[in-house]
């Protein structure tokens, strides 16, 4: 007597292994990804985009607007080394200075009077869900794998849930 491959016992194995193996990185993918759909409504996540006083004229050179910026001090900003980019919202009127401090300071580009400031949570939300929060190479060793994993539970999970219904249909016949 030969024994077959079994798709029953098959797709059973890789839903218990696959689910144990992905657990730890699908809670930190899920529970990010719910806060980042959440960013724009939530304050703390991402700070909200204010207005300034004149859209789509900016008067302001950057290094005005450096200076604007290093008056927050929260923000600990000091020179252009502490910059990690520019947002320019000319239909806002405003330019966002986020530093590597994942800080965010809001400037007005016709008067250069600090609109707000804030901490800036959802880039670093962005690196865990993505997974270069660990390491750089997490996303391709760990997460892309985690997807892949995920994608064959999810196929699987489609044949253990029609298996028995064409079960019951051939039976019929």
């Amino acid at each position: 007597m030969t024994k077959g491959f079994h798709w029953n016992k098959w797709t059973r194995k890789t839903h218990y292994w696959g689910a144990f193996a992905i657990s730890i990185p699908i809670i930190i993918i899920i529970g990010t990804g719910i806060l980042l759909q959440l960013k724009k409504d939530v304050n703390w996540i991402q700070p909200p985009t204010t207005e300034g006083q004149i859209q789509n004229s900016p008067t302001l050179s950057f290094d005005e607007i450096l200076s604007a910026a290093m008056t927050v001090d929260e923000a600990g900003f000091k020179s252009w080394e502490d910059i990690d980019r520019l947002d320019v919202r000319l239909e806002e009127g405003i330019v966002k200075v986020r530093g590597k401090n994942r800080w965010e300071v809001q400037v007005d580009t016709k008067s250069g009077k600090v609109l707000q400031f804030a901490y800036r949570r959802s880039d670093l939300i962005e690196s865990l869900h993505d997974g270069s929060w660990f390491h750089d190479k997490a996303k391709l060793w760990i997460f892309l794998p985690t997807g892949i994993i995920l994608f064959s539970m999810w196929i699987t999970g489609v044949y253990m849930l029609i298996l028995p219904y064409t079960v019951k249909w051939k039976r019929k016949k």
